[in-house]
C-alpha cells in the first residue's frame, strides 16, 4: 500500500474547536476562494483598461458571497434533497441540533450550480441597480472566478467528502467517511485541477482577447460543464439520488444545462452585436 492512500485518514478537517463550536478547513477555503477572486480583480483595475472604483468592486463582492452562499443552499434543497427538507425545513437554516443536547453542526449541503445561479441573479440586479453593463462586469470577474473554485473543492478534499468511484488506479485514497472502505478516485482533486486551475488558465489567458473577451461568461458556462461533465463518471453519485436519467448523475444533468446555456449564450450575443451593426 502506498501512503499517500490513506492521506485522507491523516487529515482533521477541523482547524479549530471551542467546545460544540468549530471552525473547519471547508469554512477557510470559502475565505481563501473570495480572497483570491478579489486580488486578481484588483490587479486587472490597476493594470488594465477598467474603469470601476475598487469601492464599486468591494459593493459588487458583498452582493456575490451573499448569492454564492444563498444559491448554493436553496440549490443543494431543491437539486439534490428537497423531499428531505421539507420534512425538516429548520434544517435548511438551522446551524445547530437538539437532539442528544444541544450540538452545533454548521451547515452542510452546498451546489456549485445553485451558487452560479445565485450570483447570476445577484450581478443582474446589481448591474441594473448600478446601471452598470452586465457582460463588461463579467468580463473583468469571470477570468477569476476559477481559481477561487479551486479552494473550494480542495476544501472538499480535506473534509474527506465527495469522493470518487471505486477504482484500481495506483493514486485512488481511502476516504474515511466511506463506510465501505474501498480505493477511490481523489474526485476532488481532478475538479480543483481541471475545473479550477485549467480552467483559470483558459480564461485568464483570453481575458483581453478583443473578440473573445466578450464571450467569457459562455465560455465559462461551456467549461465548466464540459469538465465536470466528464468527471462525474469517477465522482460517487449521492447515495440518495443515484444515476437518474440517461445514467447520469444530477451533476451530469446539470452541467449540460450549463453547457446549452452557454451555447445558446454565444448565438445571442452573435444575433444583438450583428443587430447593433446593421
Amino acid at each position: 500500500m502506498n501512503w499517500w492512500q490513506n492521506l485522507p485518514s491523516h487529515i482533521d478537517p477541523v482547524f479549530f474547536s471551542l467546545g460544540s463550536f468549530q471552525i473547519r478547513y471547508y469554512g477557510l477555503m470559502y475565505v481563501a476562494a473570495f480572497t483570491t477572486v478579489y486580488l486578481l480583480i484588483k490587479y486587472r483595475l490597476k493594470h488594465e483598461a477598467y474603469s470601476y472604483t475598487l469601492e464599486t468592486i468591494q459593493s459588487f463582492m458583498v452582493w456575490a458571497i451573499l448569492g454564492v452562499l444563498i444559491g448554493g443552499r436553496l440549490g443543494y434543497i431543491l437539486f439534490y434533497d428537497l423531499s428531505y427538507f421539507i420534512s425538516n425545513p429548520l434544517k435548511m437554516i438551522m446551524p445547530v441540533e437538539f437532539s442528544n443536547g444541544f450540538r452545533f453542526t454548521g451547515i452542510s449541503g452546498m451546489s456549485f450550480h445553485g451558487g452560479v445561479l445565485g450570483v447570476f441573479f445577484a450581478s443582474l440586479w446589481f448591474c441594473h441597480r448600478e446601471k452598470i453593463n452586465f457582460f463588461h462586469l463579467g468580463s473583468l470577474i469571470l477570468p477569476a472566478i476559477p481559481l477561487g473554485y479551486t479552494f473550494g473543492r480542495i476544501g472538499n478534499f480535506l473534509n474527506g467528502e465527495l469522493y470518487g468511484r471505486t477504482t484500481t488506479v495506483p493514486w485512488g485514497m481511502y476516504f474515511p467517511l466511506d463506510v465501505t472502505h474501498q480505493l477511490r478516485h481523489p474526485s476532488q482533486l481532478y475538479e480543483a485541477f481541471f475545473e479550477g486551475i485549467v480552467l483559470f488558465i483558459v480564461l485568464w489567458s483570453l481575458r483581453n482577447n478583443l473578440y473573445i473577451h466578450k464571450y467569457l461568461l459562455a465560455l465559462f458556462l461551456i467549461g465548466y460543464g464540459v469538465f465536470r461533465f466528464f468527471i462525474e463518471y469517477v465522482r460517487e453519485p449521492d447515495a440518495h439520488l443515484g444515476l437518474i436519467a440517461l445514467n447520469l448523475s444530477m451533476g451530469q444533468l446539470l452541467c449540460l444545462g450549463m453547457i446549452i446555456s452557454g451555447v445558446a449564450l454565444i448565438i445571442l450575443q452573435k444575433y444583438i452585436i450583428k443587430n447593433n451593426n446593421s
